[in-house]
């Protein structure tokens, strides 16, 4: 089951599975459920391209060694044209057994208007929920 969440400030609406924990502000959303993520950023940056999001990726990546990813590719979504690469990266320990696990996360990024929309949709490795996020970033309309 999904719902529907509004955020009237940024501009948008987007669907999350029920049951997740929605944390943040109106230009930084994420949905959290144990090491799934859904994570909505609005900024005021130029619209994207393969190379800024190429550029930010490797950035991340000095301050975080685990992290590698794929280049990244202009992909139509029904919101609207998108630049999508996938990274992966070890999560934070588990509080109780100190454990990582390696995550998975598509990252789309959109130009809506003067901003830059950030969707990060990640999941643990061995996880199958390419349909539910699938359906989850073609739910992104902007108002």
């Amino acid at each position: 089951m999904f719902l529907s969440y509004h955020n009237a400030g940024a501009g948008y609406s987007i669907i999350y599975p029920e049951g997740w924990t929605r944390n943040g502000t109106t230009d930084a959303t994420s949905f959290v459920s144990k090491n799934n993520v859904i994570r909505i950023v609005i900024s005021p940056l130029a619209a994207p391209t393969p190379a800024s999001l190429t550029a930010e990726l490797t950035q991340l990546k000095q301050s975080n060694p685990t992290l590698a990813f794929s280049s990244p590719t202009q992909v139509q979504l029904k919101s609207g044209p998108a630049v999508k690469a996938t990274y992966t990266t070890l999560s934070a320990p588990n509080p109780v057994t100190g454990k990582t696990v390696l995550l998975i996360v598509d990252r789309y990024e959109l130009s809506h208007g003067s901003k830059r929309v950030t969707v990060d949709l990640g999941t643990a490795k061995g996880v199958d929920n390419v349909d539910a996020y699938k359906r989850i970033i073609n739910s992104l309309t902007f108002q």
